[in-house]
């Protein structure tokens, strides 16, 4: 055990079949590997047999959770250079079970086996999502997940998100403005999207910490309901209602969308919240969206959206992130998201893909809580602080890579005359 890293090194390499880009360090504090590259540290063996049990994505998340992974150097060139063989190894790689064909891969398990000493297996990390039982993105299920993931504590997210507490995609024409500038012009491009005027209702769907509610009402005038899911975002939120002295403008509900019945409303928004509705439900969203508006009303749903699989039946949900970070939720291409909408009845008048500045907020994000890593930790978990650095990482460099994508989609339910009240002149929003 003199020399676990080289040995490592030299198992994992004829298991994938391709050199390992990273440099690796040891629990004996071996180093093998690229002498200018990023340093993956192995702290124990412990992430050997998480590995084993979970090949492939899960595993490394578990073992990053736990602490036994860890990396030196630049996260992002690290994820990028490993990102090859974990993620995006292409249709001519070989799979698992291929590879165990092959006897000198079997061989080269066996040692890792070895390498990796009893006892098999390692419990999960307690930041896991325990598995989900019966039946998808019902009342219930839908609620247990949204606290899973956001009621984390509003103080944890404060040093995420910064002052803004927006917790989607940023709008960047200025590449240079501040996180703040950059979430309050997303915002603002939303409601010229939704042509609001004064004295119109607002049904703000997944409205988070209520920061789309408050730049509506105060900026534009608006009524606003915003609904959500999480005790502690709506807290929050009517708390800022409160303080801005705008309660007689917003309404915060802790409430299904399914549930609201107090329409018609002018406009509806529906920013970072389509995710969490599931393949299964969606045509139902956008049918209760659709009836809850007035003729006329617009629709501005801002969705994350994956890329079309050659075999859509063989998609499956992202590992870690299922696990650790946004359970159930499930990503559709764009084109399965309008096909929807128009399906239910809207008229899809507008698509705007934002991709690069979800990378760039990410990056932000990732940078807030680096910079304040002992407090985040302080408020959580070690292993918590530790799921949000990893998947904002990959995240923002999924946006870059062009892995995944965000859209706005501008819809309108356009009355049975015609008149859409949409500008003849393309993105003007008024």
């Amino acid at each position: 055990m003199a020399d676990a890293a080289l040995r490592l090194k030299s198992l994992i390499e004829q298991v994938l079949g391709a050199p390992l880009p990273v440099r690796i360090r040891a629990w004996d504090g071996s180093q093998a590997g690229p002498p200018d590259a990023p340093v993956m540290v192995v702290h124990h063996r412990r992430a050997l047999r998480r590995l084993l049990f979970k090949p492939g994505e899960l595993g490394l998340a578990r073992a990053w959770v736990a602490g036994e992974l860890d990396v030196e150097g630049d996260l992002y060139t690290a994820l990028d250079l490993l990102a090859g063989l974990v993620w995006e190894r292409g249709e001519d790689a070989r799979t698992l079970g291929e590879a165990l064909r092959d006897p000198e891969v079997r061989a080269a398990v066996r040692g890792l086996v070895r390498l990796a000493g009893p006892p098999l297996p390692p419990a999960p990390p307690e930041e896991e999502m325990r598995r989900r039982r019966g039946h998808l993105h019902t009342r219930r299920t839908d609620k247990r997940a949204i606290s899973h993931h956001y009621d984390v504590g509003n103080d944890f997210y404060e040093i995420v998100l910064g002052p803004s507490m927006v917790y989607s995609c940023a709008y960047w024409p200025d590449p240079d403005a501040t996180l703040e500038t950059a979430q309050r012009d997303k915002l603002e491009l939303v409601c010229r999207k939704l042509a609001l005027t004064p004295g119109q209702r607002l049904l703000d769907v997944g409205c988070g910490w209520g920061s789309m509610a408050v730049h509506a009402a105060r900026e534009h005038g608006v009524s606003v309901v915003g609904i959500t899911l999480s005790q502690e975002q709506a807290a929050y939120a009517r708390k800022r209602a409160a303080d801005e002295g705008l309660t007689d403008r917003i309404e915060i509900r802790v409430q299904d969308y399914r549930d609201v019945r107090d329409g018609p409303y002018d406009a509806i928004s529906s920013i970072g919240m389509a995710e969490h509705v599931g393949a299964d439900r969606y045509l139902e969203y956008a049918q209760n969206l659709y009836g809850l508006l007035a003729p006329g009303g617009r629709l501005l749903n801002h969705q994350i959206a994956r890329r079309p699989q050659r075999d859509e039946s063989a998609y499956d949900v992202d590992a870690f992130i299922d696990a650790y970070v946004f359970p159930d939720g499930e990503l559709q291409p764009v084109g399965t998201t309008v096909a929807l909408l128009e399906r239910a009845g809207f008229e899809v008048r507008d698509v705007e893909s934002i991709r690069e500045h979800y990378a760039r907020t990410l990056r932000r994000w990732v940078a807030n809580l680096e910079a304040d890593w002992a407090r985040a930790v302080e408020l959580t978990s070690p292993g918590r602080a530790r799921v949000w650095r990893l998947y904002m990482a990959a995240s923002a460099l999924s946006f870059e890579r062009n892995r995944i994508g965000v859209n706005q989609v501008l819809a309108v339910k356009t009355p049975e005359s015609g008149a859409s009240g949409m500008p003849l002149r393309a993105r003007t929003w008024n």
